[in-house]
């Protein structure tokens, strides 16, 4: 059986050929090389690699390399700009991309985007035109989400993080399982998909 990672982050050391936006309490430094060889560790056969916004924003240039370098190994999603005029060009060229499988939006409260907003719309009719899913990360703001999904019934969307508000570091919130009612509503909608992805996170036991 071939076993998927339904997510991975990947990125180099924070070094100025390659800054990082934010520096989050991530260890310094998590190649692809370092990925491949942890996954063959358990035996994980590939991975969908998104480029971690919280480090290069909108550029997937190291996606591109390191799938470029493990191209069995990995496919690719890239974060894409609504406040970008021409995010309907970007698209259409990462789609000839190798490796590309997929576009992702941000939709937590600290965007402050609106389910309306044009760029929503232009990322999300170029996706449907490019036939690629969209990932959406709305933790923290399911409602918005939600609306986003319900206002764009022809996007393929996938929901990052079980759509639950994951912390970086422990302990878990004291209620992790606060929006669970309104996750369980979008999985009701048809052009949505929830990932299990980070949900160790909300443990309160140590691993294992």
């Amino acid at each position: 059986m071939t076993i998927i990672d339904s997510q991975v982050h990947a990125y180099e050391a924070n070094t100025p050929k390659r800054p990082w936006h934010t520096v989050p309490n991530w260890p310094d430094h998590v190649t692809g090389d370092e990925m491949v060889a942890a996954m063959d560790k358990v035996g994980v056969d590939g991975a969908i690699f998104i480029s971690p916004f919280s480090m290069y924003r909108y550029d997937a240039s190291y996606a591109v390399e390191v799938q470029r370098a493990h191209p069995g190994r990995f496919a690719i999603v890239k974060p894409v700009d609504p406040d970008d005029p021409a995010v309907a060009d970007v698209i259409a060229d990462w789609k000839q991309t190798p490796g590309a499988v997929g576009v992702r939006i941000m939709m937590t409260k600290e965007a402050n985007r609106e389910p309306n907003d044009p760029g929503l719309d232009r990322i999300l009719r170029a996706a449907v035109k490019h036939d690629f899913p969209v990932n959406i990360l709305c933790w923290g703001n399911v409602d918005a989400g939600t609306a986003v999904i319900d206002r764009h019934p022809d996007t393929r969307f996938i929901i990052d993080h079980l759509a639950i508000l994951q912390p970086r570091t422990p302990p878990a919130p004291p209620q992790p399982w606060a929006d669970l009612p309104k996750v369980l509503g979008l999985a009701k909608r048809k052009n949505a998909a929830i990932k299990v992805s980070g949900a160790c996170t909300l443990s309160r036991e140590p691993y294992p």
